[in-house]
């Protein structure tokens, strides 16, 4: 089987941290964010795997290089020279994707969930439609497109309904299709989208499906959802792979820490935390609800509370940095500042307080 990762481009809404390193690559839970989704693809007989990308390919060259061998899988990148949107990297991709009759995956990179490719690629062969989207349940449908679905066929698509007013449905579009190789053919070579012109022709072919995704999901492109979709994860370990998470007299809830962070003792971690490669935490830290990522250092008593504190970092003494503030690489915060959601470009000191929402460049 194929399966195509649409990548995109410079990584926006996640800077500071896409400044220095590609989106996919940045770790989620301790590990880059593509390798969740490459395993998991290898894990359902996927055996080529397309990476839809217009910015820094060759950054990411040599990591995926290593994938390959680690999951037997092949990895070709389709660089587009323009953005093409969610469907003319299909088509920029067609050499791979219809190299022989089977059906192929789609999946916006963004999407962290369980991934259930196997029982998806069952569904979809079994009722002899050309796509299904993968569908996940939301509590405000107001602020999505929502799946409204045909009353006689069960899950066969009837129509979508962006931002309804009134209630049609809690089922939105999750970022993760199989599709017919046939499919490719509606798409021509531009700037398109998959969502506004390819499925509505599906949808009038009688032809696309939903399946209903068990367990979390979330979109983490931006640092809040990245916060949020770390909790959601943590939440699903705990669940399925208990004796991944951390365990001590100074652990709170569902935490994830490398083998080589040095932790204090009197440090407090958790809940839902998790903290990387060769990371320090001081005497009497306190770490909540944060990302702390390779190589950085939290010094004595500070507080790191719904925060992503980048790679090669240092908070120090007494410090407290909340509401969602993001430091990039090599960022260093002298003693007794306080942050509040401020985004720290990489390399850059912070000697004053930012007690409001700012981009410190």
């Amino acid at each position: 089987m194929k399966g195509l990762i649409l990548v995109g481009g410079y990584g926006t809404r996640l800077r500071p941290l896409t400044l220095t390193q590609p989106k996919p690559l940045v770790e989620f839970a301790n590990r880059p964010m593509i390798l969740h989704q490459i395993e998991a693809l290898a894990n359902a007989g996927v055996t080529d795997i397309v990476l839809a990308v217009n910015y820094r390919p060759e950054v990411m060259v040599e990591t995926l290089q290593k994938y390959e061998k680690e999951y037997g899988v092949s990895i070709t990148f389709s660089v587009e020279t323009e953005p093409l949107g969610t469907a003319g990297p299909l088509k920029l991709a067609e050499k791979i994707l219809k190299k022989d009759n089977s059906p192929f995956f789609v999946l916006n990179s963004d999407v962290i969930c369980e991934y259930p490719f196997k029982e998806l690629a069952d569904f979809h062969n079994a009722h002899g439609g050309k796509g299904t989207i993968v569908a996940t349940k939301v509590d405000e449908p107001s602020k999505y497109g929502v799946i409204v679905h045909d009353i006689q066929t069960p899950n066969l698509i009837d129509r979508f309904v962006e931002k309804p007013v009134e209630f049609v449905g809690n089922r939105i579009n999750a970022g993760l299709y199989i599709l017919n190789p046939e499919v490719i053919d509606l798409i021509e070579m531009k700037p398109t989208s998959i969502e506004k012109e390819t499925f509505p022709i599906l949808v009038e072919q009688k032809s696309l499906y939903s399946f209903d995704l068990e367990g979390f999901w979330m979109d983490v492109g931006q640092p809040k959802d990245f916060l949020a979709g770390t909790v959601l994860y943590l939440s699903s370990v705990a669940k399925k792979n208990e004796e991944k998470l951390a365990k001590g007299s100074n652990i709170v809830g569902n935490v994830i820490v490398d083998p080589s962070a040095k932790i204090s003792p009197s440090a407090k971690i958790g809940p839902n935390v998790t903290i990387g490669p060769n990371c320090v935490i001081g005497d009497g830290a306190r770490i909540e609800r944060s990302v702390i990522l390779a190589n950085s250092t939290v010094k004595e008593h500070s507080l790191v509370k719904s925060t992503i504190v980048g790679w090669n970092s240092t908070v120090g003494r007494w410090c407290r940095l909340e509401g969602v503030t993001v430091l990039g690489d090599d960022v260093e915060i002298k003693d007794e500042i306080y942050i509040n959601g401020g985004k720290v470009l990489p390399h850059k000191c912070i000697s004053t307080n930012v007690p409001q929402e700012a981009i410190i460049m």
